[in-house]
């Protein structure tokens, strides 16, 4: 008997350590997440294109040193011969004119595109979340005034406004972004008043707020948590769309100076070179395809990655 009870005994013990071991649920959810993002194949497209240019900004003094470094955007430039040149071993993507670098410029001019994206899209981040937080949350008076003041921001023309507001501040990449964050934020608001509305009124909210738990810690611990999804989509979606608005200013004169890093700026110098001379079309095509190429590539790499980020964290969407 005292046999048979101890094989029963290994035996038990054996099936025990075979047993699985169960994963934290918050584990499960991430290498889902991380197993459906790669199956995706416009995301790792996105990506791909992110990281390349992301290494090219972290580079960029050892792709192309700059002469000066006190003011490394400044663009060098060989003379002033007015007509561009075309690529050679010392400049790979030839000159713009008055003998601009090309690719000096495509290359610090990457910093400066993250620059603008990110600092546009998250200070406008930060405003319409707590804008939209007090107006979901609270509703009633706070709701009806950040509600209106956002619907009269919708009314105005966004690029007749932002060119005015620059022209009144003064041309330059940092009025560009004051007026970006400025006109900026009721996207923001809006998406995250309406998300907050439907979750106000959970049990798990309305548990909270009988248990006497402040509105604040109600808001960030609960809240928050639940419905900042759908924005950070969006921001990640509106880095490359900050971008190519932040290009359009200055291609119109109202963004840097001559010869600084700015793609935008870039394409506004080359615009005259788009056709070229009567007796040679086309000669100069490289001048405005190239900064012109790398702006459409940096704007479709964020939305690639907009879009798997969705289709990763969109309830509606991730177990589809």
């Amino acid at each position: 008997m005292n046999s048979v009870n101890n094989e029963n005994s290994t035996s038990a013990i054996n099936v025990d350590y075979e047993q699985p071991v169960s994963q934290h649920p918050a584990l499960t959810e991430a290498i889902f997440t991380v197993k459906r993002f790669i199956k995706n194949p416009l995301s790792i497209i996105g990506l791909t294109i992110i990281l390349v240019f992301t290494l090219i900004a972290i580079f960029a003094p050892f792709l192309a040193p700059p002469e000066n470094e006190r003011d490394p955007y400044r663009i060098p430039h060989d003379g002033w011969t007015i007509s561009p040149s075309p690529p050679s071993a010392d400049h790979p993507f030839g000159t713009m004119e008055q003998q601009y670098d090309i690719f000096y410029g495509i290359i610090w001019g990457t910093r400066s595109a993250f620059k603008i994206g990110f600092s546009v899209v998250l200070i406008n981040l930060i405003i319409g979340v707590i804008l939209g937080s007090i107006a979901g949350y609270y509703g009633g008076l706070f709701d009806e005034i950040i509600m209106r003041i956002t619907d009269m921001f919708y009314a105005l023309p966004f690029l007749v406004v932002a060119m005015a507001l620059v022209v009144a501040l003064g041309r330059g990449l940092q009025s560009i972004i004051i007026v970006m964050i400025i006109l900026g934020w009721p996207t923001y608001t809006r998406m995250i008043r309406g998300d907050i509305l439907t979750i106000r009124e959970k049990d798990y909210i309305l548990a909270a707020r009988a248990s006497g738990t402040s509105d604040l810690k109600i808001i960030i611990r609960h809240i928050l948590p639940n419905s900042v999804y759908s924005v950070l989509i969006v921001a990640s979606m509106n880095i490359g769309a900050t971008v190519l608005t932040a290009a359009a200013l200055s291609f119109l004169g109202l963004g840097a100076e001559t010869g600084y890093a700015d793609w935008g700026q870039m394409v506004s110098m080359c615009r005259n070179w788009i056709v070229g001379p009567p007796d040679a079309r086309l000669a100069y095509w490289y001048v405005v395809f190239i900064p012109g190429f790398v702006i459409a590539l940096f704007v479709l790499g964020w939305n690639l990655l907009g879009d798997a980020a969705r289709d990763v964290f969109d309830p509606k969407m991730r177990r589809k």
